[in-house]
């Protein structure tokens, strides 16, 4: 079988000097702290390196000491590590912490229609009954993750009927591609614009299901996830750039290249684990790494993004700044190619 083309060296490089600029940045306990450490994790999962789980674990322990904030869908993203601390130390705080995240989504986080999340940023109603493609990783993940390492099946079954109604909610059945936002009140996509990091989050996260989830095929709405991925990402493949990277808004020229989401995307064709997408990972590979500073930023990733009211809203968010969920999602990446000759796909799943 043809296998991803990469220099093992550089890109291990690369993910070290990403790991230690990430630890170096100032972020609070919320989303972008999530997925950046979720990135530090993997790294730590896949090189051994000592070194990252003791600064990552440091920073968590620093956090809890301060006291943590208002739990948010977003702020549940930090579960992500606390399960990968409480797995390699067995330490019990990491567990009673990712238990309150758990209970909050389970009891107090708002909900409408068939007991869908809605996104929340805030204590506030800020989206009211508004389903985003972010959920997916900040909470949906974070519970199949959280009920899978527990043995709490119906932690697996709300996790599962978060993915259904995401996907039927916000994937285009007639490219595959997903929206960014849909309003349950009003009954619309919004701007109805196919965001690129709201597809990295969708794709990124459904092409994880399979693989934590035990016998995954014996759960029927895992069978839409699979669908929907393969859709997702057949689509895709069509709309990535010469410089192996995808837009921020995925079928306009006009907008430009973002590499937190062609990170997410490409790491969900490499998790996925199809030798049609060989070619395009490898362009992807190339892309990310020429948006690695020598410092370990990763450049070009735009700024937290709302559902923006048109196509110019999107386009104008800045891309100047280093962000958490640009090391974090091109950690992903790299280490889903690093790990790539452990990866095994049935293709009838």
């Amino acid at each position: 079988m043809a296998q991803i083309t990469f220099d093992k060296g550089r890109v291990l490089a690369a993910v070290d000097a990403v790991v230690r600029q990430t630890m170096n940045m100032d972020m609070t306990w919320d989303w972008p702290c999530g997925v950046a450490y979720h990135g530090v994790c993997e790294a730590y999962r896949v090189t051994g390196n000592d070194a990252y789980l003791d600064a990552l674990r440091a920073r968590i322990d620093e956090h809890l000491s301060l006291g943590l904030p208002v739990f948010t869908v977003n702020t549940c993203s930090m579960g992500h590590a606390l399960l990968t601390l409480e797995a390699v130390t067995g330490d019990a705080r990491y567990r009673e912490v990712a238990e309150q995240k758990i209970d909050y989504l389970r009891n107090r986080a708002l909900r409408f229609g068939e007991n869908v999340l809605q996104h929340t940023v805030s204590a506030n109603n800020d989206f009211p009954e508004q389903c985003w493609a972010d959920t997916l990783f900040m909470a949906a993940y974070f519970m199949l993750r959280a009920g899978v390492q527990w043995k709490d099946a119906q932690l697996v079954d709300d996790a599962l009927n978060q993915y259904y109604w995401h996907i039927e909610y916000l994937q285009d059945k007639k490219t595959g591609l997903w929206y960014h936002g849909y309003n349950n009140l009003a009954g619309d996509h919004m701007s109805g614009i196919y965001w690129g990091r709201a597809n990295a989050w969708a794709a990124y996260t459904m092409s994880q299901v399979g693989r934590v989830l035990p016998e995954c095929y014996l759960y029927p709405r895992y069978m839409d996830v699979a669908g929907s991925l393969s859709e997702q990402l057949a689509a895709l493949k069509h709309l990535q750039t010469e410089n192996g990277l995808w837009r921020t808004i995925l079928d306009d020229e006009q907008s430009y290249e973002e590499v937190s989401a062609s990170a997410g995307i490409a790491a969900a064709m490499t998790l996925r684990g199809n030798p049609l997408h060989i070619r395009y990972i490898d362009k992807a590979v190339e892309g990310v790494l020429a948006n690695i500073s020598p410092e370990g930023r990763v450049l070009n990733v735009s700024a937290g993004t709302a559902v923006m009211k048109d196509r110019d809203g999107y386009r104008g968010i800045s891309r100047r700044w280093t962000q958490g969920w640009g090391q974090g999602l091109a950690l992903a990446f790299l280490c889903a190619v690093l790990d790539s000759d452990q990866a095994s796909h049935d293709g009838a799943l």
